[in-house]
């Protein structure tokens, strides 16, 4: 692999920007080689066969440049460049940085200009890297005070939580073998109500650890649950810090994330140190083989010279935050702590590769096979064809949504990947959980296989006269494969990608309880899957009145389709998801968070308002209903393609540089950011179906079509997924956020946080 394609696999994507452009300076060194490439075809052919036969002898009298040392007398003759360096004010900071200028001294050479124009390029690059970084650094060296400050509070509670416990102990001392108490020994030598001092002995160490800081803190490491949200809403939880381990286990939990986090933005900042000063030596080494010159041992120099290559904080900070972290978080056990520290790539597996071709194939032949069975024998014309479709229709169509649903998402992980979408950053994913997008194909492949055989099984024993009397067997396959979905989710062992499994039921969890729970990301994104899986939620209220009512025993749905409440409850199944991203709004508005959450509430209150016009017209018929369906789903749908085009995806900014689009896009055709908006205003269109009663067409059934049509908004879904965590991923890029925020445990008293 080209460096070029090395460097830019090996960027951390929110911080691509403050790269070095290896590429367009690239461009800028082919231009000076076209340049020097330009003589004419016929001097070309007279100075051939002399330059060729006279390379070899011309380098056998080159001067020797020694084995100990790179320079000689006469380098300085060859001299081309020149580094000056100048102190530039920082008006944000205050302060004063070098900012480095090399002088061209072959500017007045034939062509000099090109490369007079690629070092000023280079200059700029190198001082926007040594400025990032030295900003970079500058927010991890407050970030490890703040730390210090946090551990300081959190040793005392431990040692305060233990006192406790053991207070009729004196003088106390404990052994740790457990990662509950870092502490090796701790010996008490002063106790008091006012003030206690406690003298810690390690083997490298021996300080005093002082119980004051108790009296400065307050804890924010209660966990978050329905019952202390509704205690904070009625100003009856009580905020002073509570010595007791819950509330201990709950800070060390918190406090071992963000160390977690805060090493991860450390080995960045290694990183990219170590590659943008490998760039700038793999440009400066192209520059002089381009050129003939000697300028890359002068640049380099001023490199290595530079704080990008002198500073040492980042270094040392990643020394003591693993060394920290093995001690007070892993028990000693560094093996352990490093694991968690800095886990291991996740690989590519082939057997991934191999199952993913074998299900779709498998899932191929079976609907060959059904396609098959059904043309064989006429089925579509038989009287069982309308029975089929009112009642087992339903039940395998749930199925193929969730199918569908997880293709959609399986292409906008390929093209996250494709186009370095960070998403397992953005959807707050354990490093080496996120499912790729082949592990994606593989659950929607094996499922379908499952469908798709139980679907040809119940043919052939419709089918068959053999099997008339195993109906109600037959009834049953559906709501077998439901129960086995069900226990593979909820499957307590760690098969079947239970991390994920597990995130996804945390979420789910998060977004029943709304507004109870902090709304993060990944639960407003879920809960939005859910709003284009409204007749998913349909189907799962039909399997409860077809087999909870009995109805499976004779295949008949005449009673869940006559009942009153039935349909009312139809009403409520369909506002759920809608009801949910709601008070996910209002929760948001209410922490302040955003402002603009109210509009989006206002948004999904207008959604509802149309799904339950929508549905009480398509069970009741007549004019006015009509028109108060058409009317209040217009209205929707304006608010909502407004929103997704302007506020989901970013676009229809007529002052970007793309007009009509946004400043920064991902996708390299334009093109496509229109295609998927005027899909996207089609799509949305698709509750027309029910207000100009589509759903009476005599050529297809009433629930195929209405299967279609939930498709269609499920592929609206997907189109919708990739252009909303594109928008995302760059506006974390835009504020260069890499890393995520973890709340720390403990807040002070005094604004100046000096304990």
């Amino acid at each position: 692999m080209k460096f070029g394609k090395e460097f830019g696999t090996q960027m951390v994507p929110e911080w691509q920007e403050a790269y070095m452009n290896y590429n367009y300076l690239k461009t800028l060194l082919k231009q000076i080689l076209l340049f020097r490439q330009r003589p004419s075809v016929s001097d070309k052919v007279k100075s051939t066969s002399k330059a060729s036969s006279l390379r070899r002898k011309g380098s056998l009298f080159r001067a020797f440049s020694g084995l100990t040392s790179h320079t000689s007398k006469n380098d300085k003759q060859d001299e081309v460049i020149m580094i000056s360096t100048m102190q530039q004010p920082d008006e944000e900071q205050g302060e004063e940085y070098p900012r480095y200028q090399t002088i061209f001294l072959k500017s007045l050479e034939e062509g000099g200009e090109l490369e007079l124009i690629f070092f000023r390029r280079l200059d700029n690059e190198f001082n926007k890297v040594v400025n990032f970084y030295r900003t970079k650094v500058k927010e991890v060296v407050k970030e490890a005070k703040e730390l210090d400050i946090q551990m300081e509070a959190l040793i005392a509670l431990r040692i305060k939580v233990h006192h406790r416990t053991d207070a009729d102990v004196t003088p106390l001392t404990f052994e740790t073998n457990t990662g509950s108490n870092p502490l090796e020994v701790i010996q008490e030598s002063k106790v008091s109500e006012e003030h206690q001092v406690i003298k810690l002995k390690d083997a490298n160490e021996s300080r005093m650890a002082s119980l004051e800081v108790l009296n400065r803190i307050k804890i924010n490491a209660a966990p978050e649950t329905p019952i202390s949200t509704m205690r904070s809403v009625f100003n009856s939880l009580n905020l002073d810090l509570n010595y007791n381990r819950n509330e201990l286990k709950a800070a060390q939990q918190k406090l071992k994330r963000a160390f977690i986090e805060f090493h991860e933005k450390l080995r960045f900042l290694k990183n990219y140190n170590f590659l943008n000063q490998f760039a700038f030596s793999k440009i400066m080494k192209k520059y002089d083989k381009i050129t003939s010159r000697n300028a890359a041992d002068t640049y380099l120099e001023m490199v290595e010279g530079s704080y990008l290559s002198q500073s040492d904080e980042v270094a040392k900070l990643i020394a003591r935050v693993e060394a920290t972290f093995i001690k007070h978080f892993s028990n000693q056990n560094r093996d352990q702590g490093m694991n968690i520290l800095r886990p291991k790539a996740k690989r590519e597996k082939h057997r991934v590769t191999f199952l993913v071709g074998c299900f779709f194939g498998c899932s191929l032949a079976l609907i060959v096979a059904i396609i098959l069975s059904i043309h064989t024998r006429d089925f579509l014309k038989s009287e069982e064809q309308i029975q089929y479709m009112n009642t087992i229709f339903p039940l395998y169509s749930m199925f193929g949504f969730f199918v569908l649903h997880m293709l959609m998402y399986a292409g906008n992980v390929y093209y996250w990947t494709r186009y370095r979408v960070n998403y397992s950053f953005i959807f707050g994913c354990k490093p080496g959980t996120e499912l790729r997008f082949k592990e994606v194909l593989l659950i929607s492949s094996s499922l379908s296989v499952l469908i798709l055989a139980a679907i040809l099984t119940n043919l052939e024993m419709d089918l068959d006269p053999n099997t008339q009397t195993y109906k109600t067997i037959t009834e049953l396959l559906p709501l077998g494969l439901v129960t086995a979905v069900l226990l593979i989710a909820i499957c307590p062992f760690n098969i079947f990608y239970r991390s994920t499994r597990y995130f996804l039921m945390a979420c789910l969890w998060r977004c029943i309880c709304a507004p109870l729970y902090m709304v993060t990301l990944p639960d407003f994104f879920l809960a939005d899957q859910f709003t284009s899986q409204v007749q998913l939620l349909r189907s799962l209220e039909f399997y409860v009145c077809y087999y909870g009512w009995g109805d499976f025993k004779k295949r008949d749905a005449q009673t869940c389709s006559d009942s009153s409440i039935y349909k009312t409850i139809s009403i409520f199944i369909a506002v759920i998801p809608y009801w949910i991203r709601f008070l996910q709004c209002v929760r948001r508005y209410y922490e302040g968070s955003d402002s603009t959450q109210a509009l989006n509430g206002l948004k999904y209150f207008s959604t509802i308002i149309a799904v339950v016009s929508r549905t009480v017209y398509d069970q009741r018929k007549g004019t006015t209903l009509k028109i108060i369906a058409a009317s209040t789903s217009g209205i929707a749908t304006i608010f909502s393609t407004y929103w997704d085009l302007i506020m989901d995806w970013g676009l229809l900014n007529r002052s970007s540089e793309n007009p009509w689009l946004r400043d920064k896009l991902i996708l390299p055709n334009r093109s496509i950011y229109f295609i998927a908006m005027i899909v996207n205003v089609i799509l949305r269109l698709a509750w027309m179906q029910t207000v100009l009663d589509f759903t009476e067409a005599s050529f297809l059934h009433r629930n195929a079509l209405t299967a279609i049509i939930a498709s269609l908004e499920i592929i609206r879904r997907g189109i919708w997924n990739f252009f909303r965590l594109e928008n995302e991923h760059l506006n974390n890029v835009g504020k260069f956020r890499a890393v995520k925020t973890v709340p720390l445990p403990f807040s002070y008293e005094d604004e100046d946080k000096d304990l």
